[in-house]
């Protein structure tokens, strides 16, 4: 199955995260790029995550440090939040 791709120079024109910025996320492990023929693409898989990381840095002038403890604990609390919805099927009547 092919995966969906978006140029990265076009998510940094369309949006408004610079490359810079992008660059150390993937730096930090926050995100992953494909690369073909020298060229970086984002994963679409990662679009909701990525603005996300947008709007923490630039709304909320987050470093790439505090993104990564935020983006820890909202997947732990995703991952508690499905346990419990597992937990309370099993106890249902």
């Amino acid at each position: 199955m092919e995966k969906e791709l978006i140029l990265l120079t076009e998510y940094c024109k369309n949006s408004r995260a610079e490359l810079d910025f992008i660059l150390s996320l993937e730096r930090e492990g926050l995100i992953i790029m494909e690369i073909r023929n020298n060229i970086k693409y984002l994963l679409l898989s990662q679009l909701k995550d990525m603005e996300l990381f947008t709007r923490l840095h630039y709304d909320l002038s987050i470093n790439i440090e505090g993104i990564d403890v935020i983006h820890n604990l909202l997947s732990r609390m995703e991952e508690m939040e499905q346990e419990l919805v597992v937990l309370r099927r099993q106890l249902a009547p």
